[in-house]
């Protein structure tokens, strides 16, 4: 009995930290999921009149054994190591479920590099993210901050 007891607080407390993914951030019925590509990089900030402004991502992209596969850039661009390249425009986002972390997305994306891992790609969510926000407070013209983040983005391709 402390067992089936203790085994159930496990899974409860296991499953209270996944957090859903919004409606809104869901892709397409006529997309499914390609790959799950974990990020650890920075968002670029610079400082205009006196308040932060988003410049760019800067990441390396890994697959799930943590295996180097590519980089995301400005752009937003997502390039894997054989040359493929998706650029993408944000179609929904939603706030992270714990603050401090930048928002989830969901973009669309379209292929301007080779045929390769990601050149079907036709949106990807930005989800699980941790940091990457912004300073706080003023700054001075022309400073930059460099923010690190780290983030999952699922790439989802047409069935």
């Amino acid at each position: 009995m402390k067992r089936t007891i203790l085994l159930s607080l496990i899974l409860v407390v296991g499953c209270a930290g996944v957090a859903q993914v919004p409606d809104n951030l869901k892709p397409g019925a006529d997309e499914s999921l390609a790959l799950v590509v974990p990020a650890k990089g920075v968002q670029i900030y610079e400082c205009r009149d006196g308040k932060w402004a988003f410049v760019a991502p800067e990441a390396e992209l890994f697959d799930r054994s943590g295996r180097k596969i590519g980089r995301h850039y400005a752009g937003p661009h997502w390039e894997a190591a054989d040359g493929s390249r998706i650029i993408g425009a944000v179609k929904q986002r939603a706030d992270a479920p714990a603050a401090g972390n930048i928002p989830w997305l969901l973009l669309g994306t379209k292929s301007v590099g080779n045929d390769g891992a990601f050149s079907k790609v036709t949106s990807i969510q930005r989800v699980a993210t941790v940091g990457g926000v912004a300073p706080a407070g003023g700054c001075a013209q022309g400073a930059q901050a460099r923010v690190d983040y780290s983030a999952d983005y699922y790439f989802f391709s047409a069935r």
